[in-house]
């Protein structure tokens, strides 16, 4: 240490046995690397890592593994005259929980991920559940991927609109982390809805709508 001294109370400040001990081991013992990597690691949730990172998940509650449902097994259903089918028998297909089905592996998030993860449910923690500071959570979640934002519906609804596809594990996140806040009461519904796939008329953003038979209305959410 620098100035040892200030660390040693005046009850042992005239020992010469523990002034030459801890004299001795600042001699060889330098605390700031350690320090300093400590804070690195661990302390700094914009630079730790690792098992760092995972205690910062426990502190504010959110989780880098992740079930990120398998899209290729058929769903048990009802025939609805899709060609082809999309729908199999008992069996011989999977029930499906909202669209995302309950099978599935486990995913484990990286550390630049997780970490865009915990800094967003920090902000989700401390945040008012407002249109507001929702979307600017969502900015923060999903930075320079196209237009996010919420809806309000009214009659105590609301809905989370992506105009861009999202990932497997990012369709994970939105519905298993909790990072997207509610008001209380509140029922939410999650609409991905890419804008280039939506049928619809010619308008002053080209590219925008597709016309019959290579678009499909939004009627409701995915």
């Amino acid at each position: 240490m620098i100035n040892v001294e200030r660390t040693v109370i005046s009850q042992y400040g005239q020992s010469p046995t523990i002034r030459a001990l801890i004299d001795s081991m600042n001699e060889f013992i330098d605390p700031r690397a350690d320090l300093d990597e400590f804070y690195r690691a661990y302390w700094n949730v914009d630079t730790a890592e690792g098992a760092g990172l995972d205690v910062w998940g426990r502190i504010v509650g959110v989780t880098r593994l992740l079930r990120v449902p398998g899209g290729t097994d058929p769903i048990v259903g009802f025939d609805t005259g899709n060609v082809p089918y999309d729908w199999q028998t008992m069996s011989y297909g999977r029930f499906a929980n909202n669209g995302e089905g309950t099978g599935g592996e486990a995913f484990v998030l990286n550390d630049t991920a997780y970490r865009v993860l915990i800094l967003t449910k920090a902000l989700a923690n401390i945040s008012a559940t407002s249109a507001r500071s929702l979307n600017a959570l969502l900015q923060n979640l999903f930075p320079n991927r196209g237009r996010v934002y919420v809806r309000d519906l009214g009659n105590m609804e609301m809905q989370f609109v992506f105009n861009f596809s999202l990932s497997p594990v990012e369709r994970a996140i939105v519905s298993q982390s909790g990072v997207l806040p509610h008001p209380a009461g509140v029922l939410y519904t999650v609409v991905i809805a890419p804008v280039a796939t939506l049928f619809g008329f010619r308008n002053i953003n080209p590219g925008s709508v597709l016309p019959f038979n290579y678009g499909v209305f939004n009627s409701r959410p995915n």
